[in-house]
């Protein structure tokens, strides 16, 4: 694809998005029939054709019913032969696609919490860059004026690794920055930023997370939005400016950078704008530092007129902290859906609360595919357990001299009965054919290399722009937790949690800040263990051990049917806990697993159940108080 045809900016972009969902249903076919017609003569998908040859002829029509008829849906421990082939520089280079595989692209750890390693050729940089030219024109239609002003988003990039053979190996977003798509792009007054390049690419991210929110106060009067990509990201920057102010006074104060930045291109970058000192900035900066840390974004940046960043699905538990830090004053824009396969689509009602959060996919990303979970219109999935062995011969792709990037593979979970497996390619929806209120797996084709690749996201069809569908997140496919023949995946978890929180802790002045959870089997019988760091809102706050008590019962009422069944009649699975742990135990966890080789933290999701034996030791040495639930759940034959 030229990538020249997909530099779209401004009242342009829009027109582009609107020619593209009238005519989703076509696109997608041109979309098919490009990846057909470019990559049928690979390895992977000739295999598939058994020697015939109508997929590259004119009749393609057959090409695409061969394509649909033949080709079976995947997980990654089924592309991962062929990843592992790619890593260490197989004589085939038509081993998934036909164009020169330029760097993989590691997953940001939701499945599982493992990073997986992602194909990725030259042109999808285009498309990624494509998606981004729209964001700007999309909010530009709700909010006005951000050309009068700069952004402060926070952004990072991980030092990235090399497999066997020098391929590099980072994560989507660092590709993005490092890219010359970024790094070159030209001025726009609706994308100035406070942060340099310096600082964004600096690979210590404490060094860059000081430089740029040492920036960000600089400029706060003229910031008209702030952001980075996840939510928990942004709390985390909250986080650090609650433990750091003091020093960014100091250096406004004295108009000089803190020696603890060492980087030499940050300070180069920040000398710029530490040019002279500034006692009255630093004194007022202080004083609203001083006073409670409600609303103190609001304070802080006065002109700010929202907030930016990924609060939908695990991410929705950060939306009352962000509500906490402005004060519930400032619009929380969740502006796309994207993922290290594939950009998918984009939010075109940017000012919708969080909850009613639907995203237009796009038809010119990739080809789009869909595997009904429903029944009568509700959510079903059987699932299998995951495999957590680990592979020792997985780590080959990566040079001795090297950080290796961690590999596991897990068998995937199957939203369908094993008995059913044979006509999945027979269930499958096009992107034009799916159903309002209907659920469904994603399914994508992409140039680089996958083959209806199963994403592993919930999706539910909110409506239609133009042609394209809009979709609802839901979450993972895959189980959080089981102990017995439950099985209780992360939606469910997260609104039982979340509903517990506002109902014990929240009135309470107290709020949950993050979680996460195991199956712990040890016992007998094996229970639930929720890791809870909770933060006082109101000074004083005190949480009595029966408030935390009630939360446990609370989230066990608020889980399925069979769960309940297992807990109360069975007597198959034990009373819930809650192991309340230190403030500041999930950044240090987020560390761990970004020194592990997961995800920076522009990708970083905390994992809502954890297995690792690292994880659960830092989690453990740092838990408070433990609690249980006082008594069965309700639960009626």
């Amino acid at each position: 694809m030229d990538g020249k045809k997909l530099e779209y900016k401004g009242v342009e972009a829009l027109k582009e998005l609107e020619r593209l969902t009238i005519k989703a249903g076509e696109v997608q076919e041109q979309i098919l029939t490009q990846i057909l017609s470019q990559n049928c003569h690979t390895h992977y998908l000739s295999k598939y054709y058994n020697n015939n040859n109508n997929c590259c002829n004119n009749k393609l029509q057959l090409s695409h019913d061969l394509f649909k008829k033949n080709v079976p849906l995947v997980t990654y421990k089924d592309i991962y032969p062929y990843i592992l082939r790619i890593a260490n520089g197989d004589d085939d280079s038509n081993l998934l696609t036909a164009h020169p595989i330029t760097e993989m692209l590691s997953s940001s750890g939701t499945s599982a919490g493992e990073p997986k390693l992602m194909p990725s050729i030259a042109e999808d940089l285009d498309r990624r860059t494509f998606v981004y030219n729209l964001i700007m024109p999309i909010i530009n239609q709700y909010v006005d004026g951000l050309d009068e002003g700069k952004a402060m988003y926070l952004y990072f990039v991980k030092a990235e690794t090399s497999t066997a053979c020098g391929i590099p190996a980072r994560t989507v977003l660092t590709s993005y920055y490092k890219s010359s798509h970024f790094k070159h792009r030209p001025h726009d007054p609706f994308n100035d930023f406070t942060s340099s390049d310096a600082a964004i690419l600096c690979h210590d991210s404490d060094q860059s997370m000081y430089c740029q929110l040492l920036a960000g106060l600089i400029h706060r009067r003229r910031v008209l939005r702030l952001g980075a990509v996840f939510a928990s990201a942004l709390l985390r920057a909250i986080s650090f400016l609650e433990r750091h102010w003091r020093e960014f006074c100091r250096d406004i104060r004295a108009g000089e950078l803190s020696v603890g930045v060492s980087d030499a291109a940050c300070r180069l970058a920040m000398a710029d704008l530490l040019r002279r000192p500034d006692p009255d900035a630093a004194d007022e900066i202080e004083n609203i530092c001083r006073q409670s840390w409600k609303g103190i974004v609001c304070r802080l940046w006065p002109n700010a007129k929202y907030i930016e960043a990924v609060v939908t699905g695990s991410m929705s538990q950060y939306v009352p902290a962000l509500k906490f830090y402005s004060d519930d004053r400032l619009p929380l824009v969740c502006p796309m859906y994207a993922s290290s396969e594939c950009y998918f689509g984009v939010n075109l009602k940017p000012l919708c609360p969080p909850s009613e959060v639907s995203f237009t996919l796009l038809p010119n990303m990739a080809y789009f595919e869909f595997l009904p979970l429903a029944e009568d219109g509700k959510l079903w999935m059987a699932f299998e357990d995951d495999d957590d062995t680990e592979n020792d011969n997985e780590t080959a792709p990566f040079s001795n001299n090297t950080e290796r990037a961690p590999f596991k593979n897990n068998n995937e979970t199957t939203p369908f009965n094993k008995k059913e497996a044979a006509p999945f390619n027979s269930k499958l929806v096009d992107l034009v054919n799916v159903k309002v209120g209907c659920y469904y797996e994603l399914v994508v084709t992409t140039f680089s290399g996958l083959y209806r690749y199963r994403i592993g996201d919930v999706l539910q069809v909110t409506g239609f722009h133009n042609e394209a569908p809009q979709f609802r997140f839901i979450c993972r496919r895959n189980v959080v937790l089981s102990i017995d023949c439950e099985k209780t995946n992360e939606e469910d978890l997260h609104r039982s949690i979340t509903a517990a929180a506002k109902s014990f802790l929240e009135p309470r002045g107290a709020l949950l800040v993050e979680y996460t959870s195991y199956a712990d089997a040890t016992s007998v019988p094996g229970h639930y263990v929720l890791f809870w760091e909770i933060k006082s809102t109101v000074a004083g706050t005190n949480l009595a051990a029966w408030v935390l008590n009630e939360c446990c019962i609370a989230v066990e009422e608020g889980l399925d049917y069979v769960y309940r069944r297992c807990r109360t009649n069975d007597k198959s699975v034990g009373p819930l806990e809650i192991r309340w742990v230190k403030g500041g135990t999930f950044e240090k966890l987020m560390d761990l697993s970004i020194a592990q080789g997961g995800a920076s933290i522009n990708q970083y999701k905390t994992p809502r159940c954890v297995k690792s034996k690292a994880f659960l030791k830092l989690l453990n040495a740092n838990v408070s108080e433990s609690y249980f639930s006082p008594r069965d759940p309700v639960w009626n034959p």
